[in-house]
């Protein structure tokens, strides 16, 4: 038995430091960069339409344990018809934690993932093209699941959304801007 005071003294301490170190713990903070540009920051040319049309390159970290692959969506939903997604690619393993600059538009990849259907109907990465005028925003969303999808490289972006429900256990999301 312990003095009232005491005992109330040792659970608020515990209390606190559980609090402060559980979080790291159970929700690793997933994080995407770019080493060709910034959050919220333009894409270079080379990137687009105007220039070479080759992916970026993509680093990550901070994957929670448990991460069995990862999904990146690229989409633009500043395009003037909707939504336009302008690369998937998925069961990528959860050992790799970046992607190399121009990714070539093979339905597998050297280091194992499958790349799905765009919005042009094409399989791969397709770069910034917006019509002349306004910035858009391009959106790089990386997600971890706990199982691959193993999904066929015929996939478009709504059969990846479904067949991920259910088994993200982090996502992020970075933020490019391209005009002409």
């Amino acid at each position: 038995m312990c003095n009232r005071n005491i005992c109330f003294l040792l659970a608020s301490f515990t209390a606190a430091y559980l609090a402060s170190v559980k979080p790291a713990l159970a929700n690793p903070s997933l994080t995407l960069t770019s080493p060709v540009f910034a959050n919220n920051a333009h894409i270079p040319v080379k990137f687009s339409c105007n220039g070479d049309n080759v992916s970026p390159a993509l680093d990550w970290s901070g994957a929670p344990p448990s991460t069995r692959s990862f999904v990146l969506i690229v989409k633009d939903p500043d395009a003037p018809l909707g939504t336009f997604h302008h690369w998937i690619i998925f069961d990528i393993p959860a050992s790799v934690a970046s992607l190399p600059e121009g990714v070539p538009p093979n339905p597998n990849t050297a280091f194992g993932a499958t790349q799905g259907l765009n919005d042009s109907g094409t399989i791969g990465y397709t770069g910034p093209c917006p019509p002349h005028g306004k910035d858009h925003h391009y959106h790089f969303h990386l997600y971890a699941l706990d199982r691959r999808l193993g999904l066929s490289s015929n996939a478009d972006d709504s059969q990846v959304e479904a067949a991920m429900q259910g088994h993200i256990l982090g996502q992020t999301d970075l933020v490019g801007i391209f005009e002409r």
